[in-house]
């Protein structure tokens, strides 16, 4: 929704701790033509990785969150992958009045 965009939702675990975000259009593969000689292993999109990941930590989950599929490295959508870790104490969290 922040970037004009609406993902596919695939959970395919038992534990229902694992989803995947399918983006089928991702608008950060419009600021990156293609990648410089010799720096395949960069990920331009791992920005998204690390909005995802503080937003889940501001309401107290903790989650690893990778790419699994990037368009820019050739593969036809982009898929994010998050697994739920545990959740954060939120007495560490709380302001002291």
């Amino acid at each position: 929704m922040y970037l004009g965009i609406t993902p596919s939702v695939m959970c395919n675990n038992a534990s229902r701790n694992e989803f995947s975000l399918i983006l089928d259009k991702n608008p950060l593969v419009e600021f990156v033509e293609e990648l410089p000689p010799g720096r395949s292993s960069l990920c331009y999109c791992n920005l998204l990785c690390g909005i995802i990941r503080g937003a889940l930590e501001m309401v107290h989950l903790a989650a690893d969150v990778t790419f699994l599929q990037d368009r820019l490295k050739g593969d036809s959508v982009t898929e994010i992958g998050i697994t739920f870790l545990k959740k954060l104490d939120e007495k560490k969290y709380r302001r002291k009045k």
